[in-house]
């Protein structure tokens, strides 16, 4: 695997179990593999087996496309829809003004 792709990987793991409020040796644990093997992925030293990718993909609640490639796919758009189904109202419409808000700041600083 080219390196440059391991690096971007690796920073996709990282944000992501940034996002999720885990500890390297949580991933670790819920992915069922070491604390090194996610340190190293992380850093993009050593590329994972598929295996693990799977596992890691599990436990981060991504798809393969998006820890691989960086790409949003349907199985990663139909997690966030289902989990934004299950909110109640209020926190619905508390969820959709966030949205509409970073929505708008993009625009704002795409036309600055």
């Amino acid at each position: 695997m080219d390196e440059i792709l391991l690096i971007e990987m690796g920073q996709r793991i990282y944000e992501r179990r940034r996002q999720l409020m885990l500890t390297q040796e949580q991933l670790a644990e819920q992915a069922g593999l070491t604390p090194q093997t996610v340190s190293t992925a992380e850093l993009g030293k050593k590329a994972m087996r598929p295996e693990n990718i799977i596992k890691m993909c599990d436990a981060l609640e991504v798809s393969t496309d998006y820890l691989l490639r960086g790409k949003i796919s349907a199985e990663d758009e139909s997690k966030f829809f289902q989990k934004v189904s299950q909110l109640p109202p209020a926190q619905y419409r508390h969820l959709e003004n966030i949205i509409n808000s970073f929505l708008a700041a993009i625009e704002e600083e795409r036309e600055a």
